[in-house]
């Protein structure tokens, strides 16, 4: 599958604003790296926990303004308000052969609004952990 093929899967979903469509085109052992946590998250449950969460917090307001497309990959420049403040930020993506996320990378600014979101996705997360009863 080639990325602009992979690309439109990933604008449905974030569409649809339906996480339920992420677990088919997560790779098992995919990455995710966010600007709020050191090390690199791994692996198809741990990505789309994150995204879910991210859904929520980033929400409806998420809209993705210009894009750069690679051969495997695409840079996506994102704005967003959370908290009441306007949140600005980059998701770099790659995708293996069959169009399959193998690595997503988050970038936030400025730091007051990262400072925001953090807060929010860990309470996300939490609530998420919670509610399946862990």
């Amino acid at each position: 599958m080639d990325a602009a093929a992979a690309l439109a899967r990933w604008h449905a979903v974030v569409e649809s604003r339906d996480p339920a469509g992420l677990p088919g085109f997560i790779a098992e052992d995919a990455v995710f790296r966010s600007p709020a946590v050191h090390t690199p998250q791994v692996g198809r449950d741990t990505v789309v926990g994150y995204l879910t969460a991210a859904f929520t917090v980033l929400g409806p307001a998420l809209a993705y303004e210009r894009e750069w497309l690679g051969e495997d990959s695409a840079v996506l420049q994102f704005r967003t308000e959370v908290g009441g403040l306007d949140v600005s930020g980059v998701d770099m993506i790659t995708w293996d052969a069959d169009g399959q996320i193998v690595d997503f990378t988050v970038m936030v600014r400025p730091k007051k609004a990262l400072d925001v979101v953090i807060e929010q996705m860990g309470a996300e997360l939490l609530r998420m952990l919670e509610a399946a009863g862990s």
